[in-house]
């Protein structure tokens, strides 16, 4: 008897770590997709941005310093968003691991 709910136990710690598991997995997923797209995107941003800061140095009007700064926060903030992702990503990982140990029973 007590050995059934000693396996009991185990199966039910295994169909936790294997949930738990998945659902790091598809997270993970999901966020390397979003970085993919947000390092586009600040490509195409950071490149507006340096063409804007370009015009209003030439143009020397405020609309110009204005245009220029809109875009320069629009880089900035999407900076900030990849290095959100990026540590996210990481931390996900490390997740991954400790669970992909605790499924091998190499975690402590």
């Amino acid at each position: 008897m007590r050995g059934d709910a000693s396996r009991t136990l185990a199966t039910v710690f295994r169909t936790n770590v294997e949930r738990r598991l998945r659902q790091v997995s598809d997270r993970l997923r999901r966020e390397r997709e979003e970085l993919s797209v947000v390092s586009e995107q600040l490509d195409q941003l950071a490149g507006e941005a340096d063409d804007a800061r370009l015009r209003a140095m030439v143009s020397e009007t405020p609309v110009s310093d204005h245009d220029a700064a809109i875009a320069m926060r629009h880089a900035d903030a999407m900076r900030r968003r990849r290095a959100e992702l990026t540590e996210s990503i990481a931390r996900l990982e490390t997740q991954q691991d400790d669970l992909l140990d605790q499924l091998t029973g190499t975690g402590t």
